[in-house]
């Protein structure tokens, strides 16, 4: 079960290493999303530590460590971790092979920042729930969540991949002491942009 969309996206980045199209959702630089939220809060790492989720190349983790964050990064395939290392040799980046739906415990709690940029909708639906629940537990106390998406109207019907998000499934992050404090929908309704933060004086 949990290998079908390592697969998926292991063939789509071997695809495009052999010469083939590059994957969709790669367009070579941060995400704009990532980066207007970033600049809007002055956003600086201070030596912090940043996990990007399916970072796929990794633009948006070298754009995260060019703010001053200890960045981790992971992805299903190890073909696009490849690329990222070969795109970067001199990166600060620890670039990982891990899957979102079995991550390493000791990284529960971990991180000051996790951003999340059309991972989960990449994966199955059947797959969401679990997903998102390994994706929130990463944020440390007094860390915060960015979810990137794209938007789908909570009873319209979808082929994917991708299988983009619903209000409701992008609230889903949003459990316990993981509290969302702004969700806005962005690129004329396009994009869902979510902050989270979890209080400082959580001991999980």
């Amino acid at each position: 079960m949990t290998s079908e969309p390592s697969s998926m996206f292991e063939a789509m980045y071997a695809g495009a290493e052999a010469g083939g199209s590059k994957p969709p959702w790669d367009h070579g630089a941060p995400r704009p999303q990532l980066v207007e939220w970033a600049e809007a809060r002055n956003l600086a790492g201070g030596g912090r530590e940043a996990l990007v989720v399916g970072c796929g190349y990794g633009a948006d983790a070298e754009f995260l460590v060019s703010l001053g964050f200890r960045t981790t990064a992971f992805d299903f395939a190890p073909t696009a971790i490849a690329g990222a290392r070969r795109r970067y040799p001199a990166s600060e980046v620890n670039y990982l092979v891990a899957d979102v739906t079995d991550l390493p415990r000791e990284w529960q709690g971990n991180f000051d920042l996790v951003v999340e940029s059309l991972t989960v909708q990449s994966m199955p639906p059947e797959q969401h729930s679990v997903a998102v629940r390994n994706i929130a537990a990463l944020v440390a106390p007094g860390g915060t969540l960015l979810v990137l998406a794209t938007t789908r109207e909570e009873d319209s019907a979808v082929k994917g991949p991708p299988w983009p998000l619903t209000r409701a499934e992008v609230e889903e992050f949003s459990n316990g002491d993981l509290v969302m404090d702004q969700l806005e929908r962005i690129e004329n309704g396009a994009w869902w942009r979510a902050e989270l933060s979890r209080a400082r004086d959580h001991h999980g």
